[in-house]
């Protein structure tokens, strides 16, 4: 799908504030609210725009700690990948899984509350997925940037 400058407006827009009312919406992009709302839905059903969420405070949560998880598997057969991203999708703390090309199989970004929960979390559910070989742990010690915000 060909954006021109108005749906790259609406785009920045509503990644910024996806509660922003059409009215308003329109008024930012420059459109009146009619053609601003018919491009959004267009947008929405052409499956640019995929959903529209609420962004926690993960500390207010109780969940202030990230760690990010080097998975090596065992195998890298259908049937070991397929088992293990079925296991990753079971796990809420799981918030990113990327299969990788390089050194490890998968990069997990796992939420916890402190280092406790975490090496709970990796002894009674991460290391006991079938076929995982290791895990290296990485933690971050001080967070400089983290954006949904895609450059448009």
């Amino acid at each position: 799908m060909e954006f021109d400058a108005i749906d790259r407006k609406i785009l920045h827009a509503l990644q910024h504030d996806g509660r922003l009312q059409n009215v308003d919406l329109a008024k930012v992009v420059g459109l009146s609210p009619s053609p601003c709302l018919r491009r959004v839905r267009a947008l929405e059903d052409a499956g640019v725009i995929e959903r529209y969420v609420a962004v926690l405070n993960p500390t207010k949560i109780g969940k202030g700690l990230s760690v990010f998880a080097r998975i090596w598997l065992k195998g890298q057969d259908a049937t070991t990948v397929d088992r293990f991203t079925a296991a990753i999708q079971q796990l809420p703390e799981v918030v990113e899984c990327h299969l990788m090309a390089g050194d490890c199989d998968f990069l997990l970004r796992v939420v916890v509350a402190d280092l406790e929960e975490y090496r709970q979390f990796l002894g009674k559910h991460l290391t006991r997925i079938a076929g995982v070989q290791s895990v290296k742990t990485d933690i971050p010690m001080q967070r400089v940037k983290l954006t949904s915000a895609l450059p448009v």
